[in-house]
């Protein structure tokens, strides 16, 4: 847990993760930027699944500025690998061989976004170093639906995005265009709230402009802090609003297995029930946690909020603010989840809530009762504890 209060600076290489379902148009979309001059200094990270490396001989980049990592995706086999591949780059950067200020991850369509976002939460030495800017995820108007009813992965790609591209809309005569366009735009929104959205051949989807995109760093400070978890329960409102108003003869099976829930709490945390309660969300919630963020009122830090973000199995990085971003210092924590009802996740949230914050309660007062003994208090002194 780190326990400085004061802000880092921004040392961090920004890093673009380019996600989508197989034959979704990444490698296009990635093409079409790497055609400008601007993206000279972007490094190209791609994630190949299969024995025979294919996707980087499509890539119209230099061979010099592309880094494949072979047969396995980075939610799994070659986890590894990224790490050591970006620690290779920046110590190969730092000794002159190389110059970019900006890296591109097209990862493999079967990959999943969370645990990719974990490698950057999680790893030290990529913590440190480097931040995921934005997560753009590309959809395809012809067959995304049917990939969304029928692989789950590809709905946790749509819902972990910062902007998500719908292409292949060119393919489709303009009527059944605007009609695949709307269609996939509302399903997109109901998974996504926060996300932006928009067609892969329209002006605002300038892929320089996409690629170089970054959502609020939260360790830039605390107006920073602020607008990242504005951003975050804006999707989060978003998503409950439409479950609010959802048909049941949709068919979106794998949508509903996208659940937000905001934790919001007046009294402060103490420390100790704070490490609790992370630790049972991480055990009790596990893969199902696609993200989580939150700013964090400690009861023994009450001036200097904590700020919470993670994936999966990682909670505990917890990082502090110099001070509170406004007059708003309640504990504030949007979760996102795959798999597990919305209802369920708010019960459970709540309840492992309860469970912290009296087992630390509990053994607050038995040390303070061992103390006691330690030192021998007349009888009535120690008295009993409260329920």
């Amino acid at each position: 847990m780190v326990d400085s209060h004061q802000t880092r600076p921004d040392v961090h290489t920004p890093v673009t993760l380019l996600t989508g379902f197989l034959g979704s148009g990444k490698t296009t979309l990635l093409n079409r930027a790497l055609r400008d001059p601007e993206m000279a200094g972007t490094l190209i990270v791609i994630n190949e699944f299969g024995a025979i490396p294919i996707d980087h001989a499509l890539t119209e980049a230099s061979n010099d500025a592309i880094v494949v990592l072979e047969n396995g995706c980075l939610c799994c086999t070659v986890f590894g690998d990224l790490v050591q591949t970006f620690n290779r780059l920046y110590h190969t950067r730092a000794a002159g061989e190389i110059a970019f200020d900006h890296v591109v991850i097209e990862t493999s369509g079967l990959a999943e976004p969370a645990p990719v976002l974990q490698a950057f939460l999680s790893e030290p030495t990529l913590e440190g170093l480097w931040r995921v800017g934005t997560v753009i995820t590309t959809v395809d108007a012809i067959n995304g639906s049917g990939t969304l009813d029928q692989h789950a992965v590809s709905v946790a790609q749509a819902a972990l995005a910062d902007q998500l591209i719908i292409t292949k809309l060119d393919l489709l005569e303009p009527p059944a265009r605007e009609r695949a366009r709307a269609s996939l735009t509302t399903r997109l929104r109901a998974i996504n709230g926060g996300a932006r959205i928009l067609a892969a051949d329209e002006a605002d989807a300038d892929p320089i402009r996409l690629m170089r995109s970054a959502t609020p760093d939260p360790s830039r400070g605390p107006e920073s802090a602020a607008a990242w978890l504005d951003s975050a329960a804006g999707a989060s409102a978003a998503h409950a609003d439409h479950e609010e108003h959802r048909h049941d003869e949709d068919g979106h099976r794998h949508d509903d297995a996208i659940a937000t829930f905001n934790l919001i709490r007046d009294e402060a945390l103490p420390r100790e029930a704070l490490s609790l309660l992370l630790s049972s969300l991480e055990r009790h919630l596990g893969p199902k946690l696609l993200r989580v963020k939150g700013l964090i009122h400690v009861q023994e830090e009450p001036e200097h909020p904590a700020v919470v973000q993670g994936a999966q199995h990682l909670l505990h990085n917890l990082s502090w603010l110099s001070r509170w971003p406004d007059e708003d210092h309640r504990t504030r924590i949007v979760f996102i989840t795959q798999g597990i009802a919305a209802e369920e996740l708010s019960e459970m949230v709540q309840l492992l809530d309860r469970v912290a914050q009296r087992t630390a309660a509990a053994r607050a007062r038995a040390a303070a009762q061992t103390q006691g003994q330690t030192q021998a208090p007349p009888p009535e002194a120690v008295g009993p504890w409260n329920g």
